[in-house]
């Protein structure tokens, strides 16, 4: 049976836990300071299913509980991307957004934030063009997060991805399958040079 977005609901309080023990047992665990900015004011922006996804989250970041698979970071998660200068451009390259149109949850490992938008999407913000990437969007953090892990499990060779690659096309999240940049297109190099 085809795994669909709707059954990944409620993945970060039900399963992340136990994915992240099961495939990054010996991983640092993620330390941000206390001081690190509340995301209360942006959840109040979200779709409810969207604000319960991203208060699971930021309570595991917060606690020291998620381990170290996403570049999160002090200078990445919660990025204030007014106070450092940055622009916000929507993926029309023409509109302005606000810090508060979006919650920066980690780093890809290039400079790009993953940033939760108030729609409850997830996307890239491309730090050279300052713009958030339309073509590589999650339908949402539960979904992101599932994809996500798996796909660092993959590459760090704790999970075969024949074992995966279905559910990732079955959910057809743009995300995971953009040609060359999405995660799929990730995982299947790294199969490749083995």
């Amino acid at each position: 049976m085809a795994l669909t977005v709707g059954q990944l609901a409620g993945y970060v309080d039900r399963d992340l836990d136990a994915d992240l023990g099961r495939w990054f047992p010996s991983e640092p665990r993620v330390d941000i300071p206390a001081s690190t900015r509340s995301v209360e004011p942006f959840l109040a922006r979200l779709p409810h299913d969207a604000a319960t996804a991203l208060a699971g989250f930021d309570g595991r970041v917060r606690s020291g509980a998620v381990a170290q698979f996403l570049d999160i970071y002090d200078w990445s998660y919660g990025f204030d991307f007014e106070a450092n200068d940055c622009e916000i451009l929507d993926s029309d390259y023409e509109t302005e957004l606000s810090g508060d149109d979006v919650w920066s949850i980690g780093c890809d490992g290039a400079s790009n934030y993953y940033v939760v938008l108030t729609s409850g999407r997830v996307a890239v913000w491309l730090h050279e063009e300052q713009v958030i990437e339309s073509h590589t969007q999650f339908d949402n953090l539960d979904v992101f997060l599932w994809s996500v892990v798996r796909s660092h499990a993959v590459r760090a060779g704790a999970l075969d991805l024949a074992a995966v690659e279905p559910d990732f096309r079955s959910l057809g999240q743009p995300g995971v399958l953009a040609p060359k940049l999405g995660l799929l297109a990730y995982a299947s190099r790294y199969q490749a040079s083995l």
